[in-house]
């Protein structure tokens, strides 16, 4: 297989159109287009599928992109250190990371790799959903508690817990009605927590009273004294210590776990092995405090 072409051949799946390749390469659309139809020969696939201005993949080009992209991204950047004579970290380093994560540490993070790396350009994109690494382009994804996926592998770098907590004047509720709550996301009407306390496991009917979409500003109108909610430990753990919040309890269930997603363990790129071992440093046993050093108080 002519390597030159696969080059190509991912630089125009990469950029979703010859035009648009041609145009970040500083290369003819005609020669991109050639090479193209020439590897589609000599391999007896259509690669893509062209109707009008669409340039699509087909299931066969969508597979060899996904198993080639990051393998021919892999030899430049071993080429190149092996020229520089180092595994110098450069290029472009993408990650995906979860708002609250981003709201919280990743500034800070983002900086100080920026200082000890300055040879790599760092861009974080914040979303929630789940991303398709090699679709959009990511090189490293952070995800809360994620599906198995067999196409990635990570590690996990972060816990953290969720705690009932709530202004010191709302009192809660200890002839089984409901206390007043504020919850992330829509609500569903009424409900239960389930919790742990000092003095046992008990059970908290709640009524949701106002509904948002970040744990920032869950946390936020829990201290203006609206109502409870479940909320991390990290992200209260200094107005829990201040007597600003007080807890009701922690909620029974698994752990929350950030983990680092990325393609192969093979031929890590030096960039994405440095935001790694960045990560590891900051967070050295992965507990909560750890998390909580990085939010003001």
């Amino acid at each position: 297989m002519d390597l030159l072409a696969l080059a190509d051949f991912n630089l125009v799946a990469r950029h979703g159109g010859f035009g648009r390749a041609a145009r970040a390469a500083g290369r003819p659309k005609a020669t991109l287009s050639r090479r193209v139809s020439e590897l589609e020969a000599g391999l007896g696939l259509r690669l893509f599928e062209r109707g009008g201005r669409a340039l699509r993949l087909t299931e066969e080009g969508r597979a060899l992109y996904q198993r080639t992209g990051a393998l021919l991204t892999e030899l430049d950047e071993t080429a190149a250190a092996i020229a520089s004579g180092g595994q110098t970290p450069r290029g472009r380093l993408r990650i995906s990371a979860p708002l609250l994560f981003c709201q919280t540490a990743m500034g800070r993070l983002a900086a100080e790799f920026a200082m000890k790396f300055p040879q790599v350009r760092l861009e974080v994109t914040t979303e929630d959903r789940p991303v398709d690494m090699i679709e959009e382009g990511f090189d490293l994804v952070i995800r809360v508690n994620p599906d198995p996926d067999e196409t990635l592998v990570g590690r996990a770098f972060l816990r953290d817990r969720l705690v009932v907590a709530a202004s010191p004047a709302l009192a809660r509720p200890t002839d089984g009605s409901a206390a007043a709550a504020v919850v992330r996301g829509p609500a569903s009407g009424p409900e239960v927590w389930d919790l742990t306390t000092p003095a046992g496991r008990s059970r908290l009917p709640v009524e949701p009273v106002l509904s948002l979409s970040s744990m920032i500003m869950v946390r936020d109108a829990v201290r203006a004294g609206v109502g409870a909610a479940r909320l991390p430990v990290s992200l209260v753990s200094h107005d829990l210590a201040a007597g600003a919040l007080v807890s009701w309890g922690d909620v029974e269930g698994p752990e929350t776990t950030l983990w680092t997603l990325y393609p192969s363990r093979r031929l890590l790129s030096a960039r994405v092995a440095a935001f790694l071992d960045h990560l590891r440093d900051a967070f050295p046993t992965g507990e909560p405090h750890e998390l909580a050093a990085y939010i003001a108080p």
